[in-house]
């Protein structure tokens, strides 16, 4: 009778607090759940497109660690669905996941898209209960121009340029970044477009940064070169070997900036790959999801 009286003082004392009464429950990157997936409204770009958020929620009590998911595409196309296979993959271990549709460059250039992936973060912070997320800790996965978002809402949260659409009460602090191909240094990876004639990269560019001087400010590798202030959250760059979009030299470069500038890096090259290979089914891929579910761990736990 006592042992029942003091569980339910301490079940009464968590209610009272507003915490999960399994708030203590611990996230293993080995598991195995079934998930659910939803859609709903995320927000409407300003030219009046709907934008939507695909939601990977375990079904379990939770609450789980929660991910919001960026997708690639040069900035210029693409949606929610681009990662699906690793969205799905993560949530399958027990974690909530939330891919969003952002706006596309040729809507609206830099810093439109970034602006949606800071209001994801607030959004996801105000909804993640309801989907038994835990909305304390957040980290971003995202791919390509993906992965650069992401590294800028990280680096820079609460920015004036990014954190302009409302929603009070929640901030676009992160925990954590994984990325995939992450466009580090824009300029470069222009440069090696215009190399290869590459019509579409260096048209998507082009689209983007416009004034065409936004792509020296938006870059992540530049803000460490000019030793702008920046938060330097856990960050995983997962990078092909074969990539000849994102050269690995470039990530490589911005890996060992990343740490001596004071940040925690994990870099991992994936040999054979080359910039998507995450969206095939193979070894690699299954390695990529493996990684990305023990960074996680490793985040949570540290």
């Amino acid at each position: 009778m006592q042992r029942r009286d003091f569980l339910q003082t301490v079940t009464a004392i968590g209610a009272a607090a507003g915490l999960p009464l399994n708030a203590q429950a611990a996230y293993s990157p080995k598991a195995k759940m079934e998930i659910e997936v939803t859609e709903v409204p995320f927000r409407t770009t300003a030219k009046g497109r709907p934008l939507l958020a695909r939601v990977y929620a375990p079904k379990g009590a939770g609450p789980f660690p929660t991910v919001l998911d960026l997708h690639g595409g040069a900035w210029t196309r693409k949606d929610r669905f681009a990662n699906e296979p690793m969205d799905r993959a993560v949530a399958s271990s027990g974690v909530l996941v939330v891919a969003i549709d952002m706006t596309l460059a040729g809507e609206a250039p830099y810093p439109a898209n970034v602006q949606d992936a800071s209001y994801g973060v607030r959004w996801l912070k105000s909804k993640a209960a309801q989907w038994r997320g835990d909305p304390k800790i957040v980290g971003l996965l995202g791919s390509s121009s993906g992965g650069h978002i992401a590294e800028l809402i990280a680096m820079r949260p609460r920015h004036p340029l990014y954190n302009t659409l409302a929603l009070d009460g929640y901030d676009d602090r992160v925990a954590y970044v994984a990325t995939r191909s992450p466009i580090s240094n824009p300029y470069t990876r222009w440069q090696q477009a215009e190399k290869l004639k590459n019509k579409n990269l260096i048209e998507a560019s082009k689209t983007y940064f416009r004034p065409w001087e936004t792509i020296h400010e938006s870059s992540p590798q530049e803000m460490l070169d000019r030793k702008e202030a920046a938060v330097l959250k856990p960050l995983l760059i997962m990078q092909g070997e074969l990539d000849d979009n994102v050269l690995p030299a470039e990530q490589e470069k911005f890996a060992a900036a990343y740490r001596a500038a004071g940040g925690q890096c994990q870099y991992e090259l994936f040999r054979g790959a080359v910039h998507e290979w995450t969206a095939e089914p193979g070894a690699n891929s299954e390695r990529a999801a493996e990684m990305v579910k023990a960074f996680i761990a490793r985040n949570l736990s540290g």
